[in-house]
């Protein structure tokens, strides 16, 4: 059934624009029949701001492009070392609302983690994964026609002094943490790998397609 399907694309290095405006296009373009996707992604450096976006969050951006884009939350930074997974789901078909999509996606970082003995939790008021106050993962969404794109960055062994730069997610001192420093694979290839089988299952896939 197509509602169990999923088409896995491992997309390695994107420019974060054109990803964004694919994004788009395939939501736009899809129908009732139309298998959900994963795209697992790396971008270059770049800040971008949610759709409520307040630019006084952007401390000191330098030289690192600042895009607005259509996702809810503020600003937040993605560049190399971190895992960020796309989630084109159809929730009419899936029969999720936006709430239980996010609380699938924080739960599978939450048992992902797991793995290396991290305790982590999820804030009702600030989705995304914290560790001791520290965060991890941040969530942002769109949903267009019944469909989700966005999803999130979960930060696995990266620089992260752009972090302190803005921010993140609107909250001020908001510390930020990465999974090469607790312990965890500072391999990127390996974490996405293992994070994406716990996505998956969360999702409630049981048919999975691979392509780049």
């Amino acid at each position: 059934m197509i509602n169990q399907t999923v088409i896995i694309r491992h997309l390695e290095h994107q420019d974060y624009a054109t990803c964004w405006q694919a994004m788009q296009q395939f939501t736009n373009l899809r129908d009732e029949t139309t298998p959900d996707e994963i795209w697992l992604v790396e971008h270059a450096p770049v800040f971008t701001l949610g759709q409520n976006g307040k630019p006084e969050h952007l401390l000191n951006p330098g030289d690192i492009p600042v895009i607005k884009v259509d996702r809810g939350g503020q600003v937040t930074y993605h560049g190399p070392g971190q895992l960020v997974a796309y989630t084109l789901i159809d929730l009419k078909r899936k029969k999720f609302n936006v709430r239980e999509l996010v609380t699938i996606l924080e739960n599978s970082v939450i048992e992902y983690l797991k793995e290396f003995g991290i305790h982590a939790e999820a804030k009702k008021e600030a989705p995304g994964i914290y560790i001791n106050q520290a965060k991890i993962c941040s969530i942002g969404l769109r949903i267009r026609r019944g469909c989700s794109y966005h999803g999130l960055a979960f930060n696995i062994a990266m620089n992260l002094e752009p972090f302190l730069r803005i921010n993140p997610c609107g909250f001020s001192q908001l510390k930020m943490t990465q999974l090469s420093d607790l312990g965890g694979p500072n391999n990127l290839a390996e974490a996405k790998q293992k994070f994406s089988q716990y996505l998956i299952a969360n999702l409630g896939y049981t048919t999975v397609r691979l392509t780049a």
